[in-house]
């Protein structure tokens, strides 16, 4: 896969690109990633990109005149045009079944923002997927353009040492809810201890363990995640055991004995005593 990045600072790059996964994946090349610097695009001496909005107001917005050539010259410097994405507070979000969407293509362009944003006629000129990746506004679109190629890159063969992980994580199609809580050495820490289960090496119930952790961890955190049947079988596992709980620490009853008579003083301690050694009074 290619990315192809345009920012008016590809600096903030330069030390994501040269670290971890994504450095390992580039020089085996199971992707590649290209910065441009839009400001090579600017046709005045002080490289201009942006100017003041019609109507006021504060800030700057980026010149429709300076990013459409920029982005119509980069879609020529591969055989694919490949897809536009603009990273923007406006767009859809980002989620994991967009991030598998993004990950079918062989080609992406992500337009990055700045100021006060791009003129409108961007927008409905080139048509870009507007992406955001969440609800708050950063200073520029290159943060979220990291995150996109760090999301896309773990889907794309190769990148990862485990290919299963991808597929089990939060959200992914393995697995659309919340990953279950994770153990490693030490078995024992500050009085927290792994659950027994984890040290059975009974991988059947090892793996009911695990999908009934994400179900529990999922209603109680996203319960957005769950559809209308995964929520009945979660909402019926916790009564259940909200039940067994409630059974375990009610104190247990005595059974009385059935059909006894409760016997009746005798009037005199002859009497009493007679009784005792089975004799006839």
């Amino acid at each position: 896969m290619r990315f192809d990045v345009l920012t008016l600072f590809p600096g903030i790059f330069e030390g994501y690109l040269s670290e971890s996964l994504l450095k390992d994946a580039i020089e085996r090349g199971a992707l590649e990633v290209h910065l441009h610097n839009m400001r090579d695009w600017a046709n005045d001496k002080h490289n201009t990109m942006d100017d003041r909005p019609f109507g006021g107001g504060p800030g700057m917005v980026l010149k429709v005149d300076r990013i459409v050539p920029c982005v119509e010259e980069v879609q020529t410097f591969a055989e694919r045009p490949g897809r536009l994405v603009m990273l923007t507070p406006q767009g859809r979000p980002l989620t994991q079944r967009v991030v598998e969407e993004l990950a079918q293509e062989e080609r992406i362009l992500l337009l990055c923002g700045r100021y006060e944003g791009f003129d409108q006629r961007v927008v409905e000129i080139l048509q870009p997927d507007e992406i955001s990746i969440g609800d708050y506004v950063l200073n520029g679109g290159e943060v979220a353009a990291a995150v996109v190629i760090d999301s896309v890159m773990r889907l794309i063969p190769g990148v990862l040492g485990d290919e299963n992980s991808a597929v089990v994580d939060s959200f992914s199609s393995g697995n659309r809810l919340l990953e279950e809580d994770q153990y490693t050495r030490p078995r024992e820490y500050r009085g927290l201890t792994v659950p027994e289960i984890l040290l059975s090496g009974d991988h059947g119930a090892i793996e009911r363990w695990r999908l009934s952790n994400r179900r529990e961890k999922t209603l109680a955190r996203r319960p957005d995640l769950l559809d209308g049947e995964e929520m009945k079988i979660d909402e019926d596992e916790k009564k259940k055991k909200k039940k067994r709980s409630k059974k375990a620490k009610e104190p247990e009853q005595i059974a009385e004995p059935e059909n006894v008579v409760e016997a009746k003083p005798s009037e005199t301690p002859d009497a009493a005593d007679a009784t005792e050694n089975n004799v006839d009074v």
